[in-house]
């Protein structure tokens, strides 16, 4: 099962250090199977506000994503970025081959009628 690393960035100013953390950033997600999926593209809203840049990088596993993560390569470049920019770095596990969303929403269901009263605020 895939995953990605997704980050929102925020208050990217152009720096010095943050050009060579893209220039070696590739080198540190490639030995785990990582690539690209968004870099420096443009995105639009559509709903909430979204301000600053995605990037996306695909993994052929969570387990290869958290290992990048904490690899010695990415820790060692890590601040490069993340002392000139704010952001939010969160890792995603993807959905299984032939995922169906309808064994979602029947466990959805399946909660709330048994979770919930059948008259909520009655009485």
């Amino acid at each position: 099962m895939s995953a990605c690393v997704i980050a929102h960035l925020r208050d990217a100013a152009p720096h010095s250090e943050i050009a060579e953390y893209i220039e070696r950033l590739p080198g540190t997600f490639e030995p785990y199977g990582g690539r690209y999926l968004l870099h420096m593209t443009r995105h639009e809203v559509t709903e909430g506000s979204r301000p600053g840049a995605v990037v996306m990088i695909g993994f052929p596993g969570i387990r290869e994503a958290r290992a990048w993560w904490g690899s010695p390569a990415y820790r060692e470049i890590a601040p490069l970025r993340s002392r000139h920019i704010d952001g939010d770095i969160i890792l995603v596990e993807g959905v299984p081959d032939g995922y169906d969303p309808a064994a979602a929403v029947e466990a959805m269901r399946e909660t709330l009628s048994g979770g919930w009263p059948s008259a909520v605020g009655a009485g």
